[in-house]
């Protein structure tokens, strides 16, 4: 039986942006290439793009011959994983793709390996190589490929038992730097800098406080602190934008940093805090007491809504990771201060940390406190801050 070596990958330039693809199939015997693959899809995002070219180099492959076994390597932890069905596929633009990508071989016929982007050289220029052809009004023809240049590391490589390529180095360390900082490798991220509003009178008696209650203003608690965390801010001298939820709270907080920095504030009002229904202005405890139902069903399951029509935990979280990659695409290589709530910036860490819904109340989130989320060019993210209130000690 043959054995085949797929490497595949995918860019956007912008994240969703102008996209493509590259993949390109192995002899596992001997390195030789056999057959390259790369187009240039127009706007995309860079995960559909790398699932693209996944399709594309399985279906190059069974096109040579149905019946070998093929061994696909790829620099994206997000594909590989979920190829290999260790981490579930929730976004509804992956699973036709996915689905696809399983319907080309039998699946006892295919193995997934990640290996680290240098590794992946060949399929990365390909990928290039269709963006720019397209962005020119073209598409690659495969004239266009440098492929040679690394026919004997590649050579090398597959020339190893699958067990022996790729590498061990996490995905995590090859990609961290300390501080708000980029890796060079994938280039300067989007970083989102997440404070959390300055105090309101609510805040000291722990109240819900959403979208939807009575917008309150800081008080002179908060307005204390939000001049501390605009010194901080000042000092660190990095932020280079600044936006706001539309509440009354997040934009006082935000004028005061922005006003310290020389910046003008941007309202997003995807930025709100929560919808809290008939439970806005009270305390955990009333609302255990009136709505006791309401409350269990709400702690248990992420679809489940406040008393009254508030907004549940998962509609939150559609709202948020939409803006999130809106603002990615839009500030990509920035550093941006996003003043927001609790519930957005707890949020936006889960979902850079892949964790499920209830890992939300086990965050704590204090007041002004900072926390940061680099988004990179291959779509994952990396937090780099959480909690931080050490800008407000005396």
């Amino acid at each position: 039986m043959r054995e085949f070596i797929v490497e595949a990958d995918g860019g956007s330039r912008g994240n969703p942006g102008p996209a493509g693809y590259g993949a390109v199939v192995r002899d596992a015997a001997t390195g030789e290439t056999l057959t390259e693959a790369a187009e240039y899809l127009g706007v995309a995002t860079n995960n559909v793009a790398e699932y693209r070219g996944l399709v594309a180099g399985l279906r190059a492959a069974h096109a040579l011959d149905p019946s070998a076994r093929v061994h696909v390597r790829m620099d994206s932890k997000l594909v590989i994983e979920q190829m290999s069905g260790r981490w579930k596929i929730k976004h509804p633009d992956m699973k036709p793709l996915a689905t696809e990508a399983r319907s080309v071989f039998p699946p006892d016929q295919v193995t997934y390996e990640w290996i680290p982007r240098a590794q992946n050289k060949h399929a990365d220029r390909l990928a290039n190589e269709a963006m720019d052809a397209g962005t020119r009004g073209g598409q690659w023809t495969p004239s266009e490929s440098k492929a040679d240049l690394t026919a004997g590391s590649a050579a090398a490589a597959a020339a190893a038992p699958l067990s022996e390529q790729g590498s061990d180095t996490p995905d995590e360390e090859r990609r961290s730097t300390p501080g708000w900082s980029s890796a060079p490798d994938l280039g300067a991220p989007a970083t989102f800098v997440l404070l959390r509003h300055g105090e309101t009178p609510l805040t000291p008696q722990k109240r819900f406080s959403g979208s939807g209650g009575t917008n309150p203003s800081l008080s002179a608690a908060g307005r204390e602190q939000a001049h501390r965390v605009a010194e901080a801010l000042a000092r660190r001298g990095t932020v280079q934008a600044v936006l706001a939820s539309p509440l009354a709270r997040t934009r006082e907080t935000a004028a005061a940093v922005a006003a310290r920095l020389g910046l003008e504030v941007t309202i997003e009002d995807g930025l709100r805090e929560t919808d809290f229904g008939a439970w806005e202005g009270l305390t955990f405890g009333e609302v255990r007491e009136r709505y006791p139902d309401d409350l269990n069903a709400w702690l248990a399951d992420p679809e489940a809504h406040p008393t009254g029509g508030g907004e549940s935990f998962a509609e939150t979280a559609t709202r948020i990771a939409a803006t999130r990659d809106k603002l990615v695409a839009a500030h990509a290589g920035r550093t941006v201060l996003l003043v927001s709530h609790v519930t957005p910036i707890k949020t936006l860490v889960r979902l850079a940390l892949g964790a499920p819904p209830e890992s939300m109340f086990r965050m704590e989130l204090s007041a002004a406190s900072l926390s940061a989320v680099a988004y990179y060019a291959d779509g994952n993210a990396s937090v780099r801050l959480f909690n931080d209130t050490s800008h407000l000690r005396p």
